[in-house]
């Protein structure tokens, strides 16, 4: 969709390709967009680089900052190639994405929220990664901004181990490489893609996370931190409903893990892990042979009974200590949140993470 003022940019005989195009989609970022285009200049890569924006309907002042970048970054050999609308309502990130990255011509693609800002190494470093592994997506570690903000997210992004990349991706947390640290093959992502473009309210950055695992994708961290990662209330992530990530991954449990599992066990007789037994397909709930806990109450209990089952006799779930509880297990413990307690115990067992237990939490 090309909007007067914004002449398509296709690529074609008469430029050629770039290594590297840096997609940025671009709505009402005016705070932010100077650190962030600054960011793109200050890039150390050896290689040909080209910005590619993607307008969506901003109303401030976006478009005039990110022409005055335009001409110093084009003075300094990258091209900046910009796209976009003036249509009365945004048509969302999704959407902002796929437009950014049609308009492009690399042949790596490196991922950037205007909020945000690279350190001067990353496409670099992200670029050795991918040619070493064409089928992954390129995560980073990053530094947050303000400093305190997410501090129990922000840990587990930047110190999960590499096969955590891999076992952790049912968590709440969502990708274990969080999308603004994207950096990909243009010939992958053409494989995977496009993103969703449904606007407002949908994670397309975890349905494609999800769509990547279902083809055989690999996840790969470079662990340094090369992006400052910004906090903000008005960040688009927040549009997004809680009830609407739990489906989607609800389902990716069901879709990807439990087939492997004749029976489980769900520790936390508590609240979340009661939630997750609800919300599992019929199927599913049937392979639930107890919850497990440390909680004497919930285990004096004995059972869990799902009163709102359409079956008859309703369901009624054995409650035990996790010590006489079997594996696997479907963890439904926040981590970090019993001082330690929850991992004691989890290392008690001497379980394998991917195999014996999953993170839900």
């Amino acid at each position: 969709m090309q909007a007067r003022g914004y002449p398509a940019a296709v690529p074609g005989p008469a430029r050629a390709p770039a290594q590297v195009s840096v997609i940025l989609p671009v709505h009402d970022a005016e705070p932010w967009l100077d650190e962030c285009l600054e960011s793109v200049l200050q890039q150390d890569f050896g290689g040909s680089m080209e910005l590619s924006v993607f307008n969506d309907a901003s109303k401030d002042k976006s478009m005039t900052i990110i022409e005055k970048w335009k001409e110093k970054l084009e003075g300094s050999g990258i091209l900046v190639v910009i796209g976009g609308h003036d249509s009365p309502s945004p048509r969302g990130v999704g959407y902002s994405k796929n437009q950014a990255v049609a308009q492009s011509s690399g042949s790596y693609l490196c991922f950037l929220d205007s909020d945000d800002a690279m350190m001067p190494q990353r496409v670099r470093l992200q670029h050795e990664a991918a040619v070493r592994h064409p089928t992954s997506i390129i995560g980073c570690q990053v530094r947050r901004d303000p400093p305190n903000s997410t501090e129990r997210y922000t840990r587990w992004i930047n110190q999960l181990a590499p096969d955590q990349l891999l076992t952790q991706v049912f968590t709440s947390n969502g990708p274990t490489v969080i999308m603004p640290t994207w950096f990909c093959s243009r010939a992958w992502f053409s494989h995977v893609g496009p993103f969703d473009e449904g606007g407002r309210g949908v994670p397309e950055d975890l349905l494609f996370f999800y769509e990547h695992l279902r083809k055989g994708g690999g996840v790969v961290r470079v662990d340094q931190s090369l992006l400052l990662y910004r906090y903000h209330p008005s960040a688009a992530t927040h549009s997004v409903l809680e009830t609407t990530i739990w489906t989607h991954r609800v389902r990716f449990l069901e879709e990807r893990a439990l087939p492997r599992w004749a029976t489980f066990t769900i520790w936390n007789a508590g609240r979340q892990g009661r939630r997750l037994y609800r919300s599992l397909t019929a199927g599913s709930r049937r392979k639930v042979v107890a919850f497990c806990d440390v909680d004497e109450n919930k285990i004096r209990r004995g059972f869990y009974c799902y009163e709102d089952s359409q079956e008859r006799p309703r369901p009624r779930v054995p409650v035990l200590h996790f010590r006489a509880a079997r594996p696997p297990f479907v963890i439904c413990v926040k981590l970090d949140l019993t001082g330690g307690a929850f991992e004691d115990n989890l290392r008690s067992l001497q379980l394998q993470e991917g195999r014996d237990f999953l993170h839900f939490s």
